[in-house]
């Protein structure tokens, strides 16, 4: 992992520097990061976000666990620091950190090493189950990232954590007396990626965490009994965001809050929601170097050699005028699998649904079923590759997302860009992003009946060209790029600021 020639420095030279203005380094805690490690978008949007900082002239630092992952895409490592020591309740454990020895341009990417934690074969479980110390390992991830901080970095910072995994860093930095003083002026944000899943632990590993038992309370970090390490970072945060303005009502909501629905209200206006972006340089047809043929919302006619490719790929038949319907993601109830598996029109229809993605595994046996039994019209593959994924939205004439619940999504994003019209529920950022009748089609009900008469309604445009084409090409010259969101963040992070200074 290291250069054996290479010593272990000391902590006298920080990894960044003040800029004379003045502006603080942002500090992003994520448990994921592309391409390191990636099991949905949340790696893709943190890395989206800290790449256009950087382009606007801001220093930022990442922290990221330091999963077996991390070797595949950054296999020379040089030390940073000593190693040091971070105790949790009984127990302590030893803490080394890491960069790349050839780092690429842009975030400066730190990574954690903590092998009794994160040497593992799985980001989160293995098998189809989490570990059963992931509590302690993301409380350990947490604690030692606020002291690598004033060692690694010189002058203001401002904390921006990521989902629950992150979120005891910013209890941590309020309750405990040293933390308390060394980031006592320091601003705080943090990002709810997908509030459906909070870190619930039982409150015997309170310990074990590190939390103190008086915040043990409705208030702080309790929730039906259970430690909440969401709620542990809502109530400590200066401002909060989630990543749609539709879903930032929605989590206000009995039916949409996942029972944090009264900490979302009491957040009041510190609590926003920001639609997140997608690198448009790396998703565009035009350029895109991954796809069979380039094409533009100018000239999209090499669409159609692109989708003979992925018929190929899928084992389906050639048929140039049937429609191809795509889906990728996690193969998870949120996703609405079970609607596409009772729909009527998925197992009768003339078309091609082509379905990539992994998850649990009723779902795969089930898609595996139907294609078995629709071998002409329906191909499945069960092993995620970003290359795929780009050659699925090249091909595809319409996506399927009928979600539960989606806090913004990407998909729908990049199929617009690829002219791959989304059919989706008008829940989230899918609400917020897809035009109905105009960039995509959109239903309200969970429902297979609601879906299919989202796919009928989308089959009458596709079947009409003169209706179809001008359709594809305003979905196609729709704007995702991540430079509006990281100007909302922009004045996210003053109000922080305001906040932490009259704290």
């Amino acid at each position: 992992m290291t250069s054996p020639s290479m010593p272990t420095p000391s902590w006298g030279s920080p990894l960044v520097r003040a800029p004379q203005s003045g502006a603080p380094t942002i500090v992003h805690l994520t448990a994921e990061y592309s391409p390191y490690a990636r099991s949905g978008g949340l790696a893709e949007a943190v890395m989206g976000l800290a790449n256009v900082q950087v382009r606007d002239g801001a220093n930022v630092v990442v922290f990221v666990p330091l999963y077996r992952t991390v070797r595949d895409h950054a296999p020379d490592l040089a030390p940073l620091g000593r190693p040091i020591t971070v105790s949790l309740g009984f127990r302590s454990e030893e803490v080394r950190f890491f960069r790349e020895v050839h780092a690429p341009k842009g975030p400066k990417v730190v990574f954690v090493d903590i092998p009794a934690a994160f040497a593992r074969g799985g980001l989160y479980g293995e098998g189809g189950r989490d570990y059963a110390d992931n509590a302690r390992r993301f409380a350990l991830y947490s604690r030692a990232v606020l002291d690598a901080i004033p060692r690694l970095i010189a002058g203001p910072v401002l904390v921006h954590a990521h989902d629950w995994h992150a979120s005891l860093a910013l209890m941590y930095m309020r309750s405990y007396a040293d933390l308390r003083e060394r980031f006592a002026d320091t601003p705080t944000v943090l990002t709810v990626h997908n509030g459906g899943y909070q870190g619930h632990f039982p409150a015997s590993q309170l310990n074990d965490c590190g939390i103190p038992p008086e915040l043990f309370t409705f208030r702080h970090v309790e929730w039906y009994g259970l430690i909440n390490f969401l709620k542990a970072g809502l109530t400590h945060a200066d401002m909060v965001v989630t990543v749609s303005p539709n879903h930032a009502t929605e989590l206000r909501t009995a039916d949409g809050g996942f029972g944090l629905q009264e900490v979302f209200q009491w957040l009041g206006n510190r609590f926003t929601g920001i639609v997140n972006g997608i690198d448009q340089t790396v998703w565009n047809p035009a350029t895109d170097d991954q796809i069979t043929a380039n094409y533009s919302a100018d000239d999209p006619s090499n669409k159609s050699r692109c989708k003979s490719a992925l018929q190929r790929s899928f084992g389906l038949p050639q048929r140039k005028r049937t429609p191809l319907f795509g889906f990728t993601g996690r193969m998870v109830t949120q996703k609405g699998l079970d609607l596409v598996l009772k729909s009527h029109l998925v197992w009768n229809l003339d078309a091609q649904f082509v379905f990539m993605g992994a998850g649990e595994a009723k779902y795969e046996r089930a898609l595996t079923a139907l294609a078995r039994a629709r071998p002409q019209h329906v191909g499945v593959q069960l092993d995620f590759t970003d290359r795929l994924e780009h050659r699925l939205m090249a091909g595809a004439d319409l996506f399927l997302m009928p979600s539960q619940y989606e806090p913004c999504g990407l998909t729908q994003l990049r199929a617009q860009r690829y002219g791959a019209l989304p059919i989706g529920r008008q829940v989230g950022g899918i609400a917020d992003t897809v035009e109905d009748d105009a960039t995509g089609f959109l239903f309200d009900e969970f429902d297979a009946q609601a879906l299919d008469h989202a796919i009928s309604r989308a089959l009458a445009r596709f079947h009409d060209p003169m209706a179809w084409a001008p359709r594809m090409k305003t979905a196609m010259r729709r704007d995702f790029g991540w430079e509006r969101s990281a100007e909302r963040y922009a004045e996210v992070y003053r109000r922080a600021a305001n906040i932490a200074r009259t704290r």
